[in-house]
């Protein structure tokens, strides 16, 4: 491609490395199975889960199978994060709202000097991190682009079935591929334009919300990758 036909713009260069990505995705994604998709590599890893066999306290979706969700707490990576909307205004209660926890745990948080404890989390299959990319990108584009009132993790009836939630996720990424593309310099510079109530979308910039879109996206695929990988290398081994 000539230099002349290359976007510079914030929104070109974003645009461009979600595609990028995007297409490295899919083709990492093709030929995944409904036993690899729901494959659990460790004891105790989250997962889709038929509603009756929930294992996690707030495992959600509108449908019969739900997403695992422990516990709402504030990790330890998010202490900064934390301080951070603190220092930029944030109350205490506006705070614990947006973590769903309580406001002695955000003052307990804020207190907090030195070094942090890693964080235990659990290790996820496949289908939960499409299902968490899935109701992100489709509570995002409600939230910015749609009706702006509809609970982001009702919004996506997850399924065992992996033709079926990888067709139904690359359509909604084709949608907001196609929305964002659409944005103007003045929007990308609007707070407040996403009002997604999961993170500071309200608080931010667009541009800022776009960046952090593709990180998750990048991050979330590339584990998604080396699950494909250890698949492939379990099933050699005990062939």
């Amino acid at each position: 491609m000539g230099t002349e036909s290359t976007r510079t713009d914030r929104l070109g260069l974003l645009l461009e490395q979600f595609d990028k990505a995007r297409e490295a995705a899919q083709v990492r994604l093709t030929g995944l199975g409904d036993e690899e998709y729901l494959w659990e590599p460790v004891p105790g890893s989250w997962s889709l889960r038929p509603r009756a066999e929930a294992k996690t306290p707030r495992a959600f979706g509108p449908g019969e199978w739900v997403m695992d969700l422990g516990a709402a707490d504030i990790p330890a990576s998010e202490y900064a994060e934390v301080a951070r909307q603190a220092a930029d205004g944030m109350s205490v209660d506006k705070i614990a709202e947006d973590w769903s926890v309580g406001v002695e745990r955000v003052r307990e948080v804020l207190a907090h000097t030195g070094e942090t404890e890693p964080d235990e989390t659990p290790v996820t299959t496949i289908a939960w991190r499409i299902a968490h990319l899935h109701f992100h990108f489709r509570g995002g584009w409600e939230w910015t682009f749609g009706e702006q009132r509809r609970e982001p993790k009702l919004l996506v009836d997850f399924t065992p079935s992996a033709a079926l939630a990888l067709e139904r996720f690359w359509a909604l990424i084709d949608r907001w591929r196609d929305s964002v593309g659409s944005l103007t310099e003045e929007q990308l510079d609007t707070v407040g334009f996403s009002q997604y109530p999961y993170g500071s979308d309200p608080d931010d910039p667009y541009v800022s919300v776009l960046a952090g879109a593709n990180l998750e996206f990048i991050h979330h695929m590339a584990e998604i990758a080396l699950l494909r990988d250890l698949w492939r290398a379990r099933s050699t081994v005990t062939r």
